[in-house]
């Protein structure tokens, strides 16, 4: 899969903090704990509203 561009993402202390935690917990670095996270918003919103069509899936 290709990397996409980096997105800065500004996030109160106290959240970064906790959610550090809870990536460290499932033994993912931040980064792929917020991946995961987005992969399970994107299914449930397909599975509720159909399949999201994007410019990049006709490349």
């Amino acid at each position: 899969m290709a990397q996409a561009n980096p997105y800065p993402l500004r996030v109160d202390r106290l959240i970064m903090e906790k959610f550090k935690i809870i990536a460290s917990n499932h033994g993912r670095s931040v980064n792929k704990e917020i991946e995961m996270l987005m992969k399970q918003v994107i299914a449930d919103y397909e599975r509720n509203n159909g399949i999201i069509e994007t410019p990049a899936q006709n490349e």
